[in-house]
């Protein structure tokens, strides 16, 4: 079964003094993450993503959208990324989802993927 891990983080802790090598840190995690995964024939796929600055968001209403600069959700932190992996059940998932590093304050969401009935 795939379950997507998504990764909400605070953006700011990579601000400032010390930001660029916290960023160098996490990532240096995330791709030993990466590696142990593989190993496991657990890593599908995944992607860091550009800052929430960056987003557009299509807000819908009754039906009628409207386009806004940023991310839609009223929040502290931004989806910096994803993992989409293979796990045998939830708790293997949670189990991985566990090792994803997160400085400051964030949280990784948990989600089975559709799976299509052939």
């Amino acid at each position: 079964m795939q379950f997507t891990l998504l990764i909400n983080e605070n953006e700011s802790v990579y601000e400032g003094e010390g930001g660029a090598k916290l960023m160098e840190e996490v990532v240096g995690k995330h791709m030993a993450l990466i590696e142990e995964m593989q190993a496991a024939n657990a890593y599908v796929g995944g992607h860091r993503l550009l800052g929430a600055a960056t987003a557009t968001t299509i807000k819908y209403k009754a039906g009628e959208g409207t386009l806004h600069d940023g991310p839609f959700a009223e929040t502290h932190e931004e989806l910096g990324g994803y993992y989409v992996i293979e796990a045998a059940n939830l708790d293997e998932a949670i189990g991985w989802a566990r090792k994803i590093p997160v400085p400051g304050d964030g949280g990784i969401e948990i989600r089975p993927v559709w799976q299509n009935e052939e």
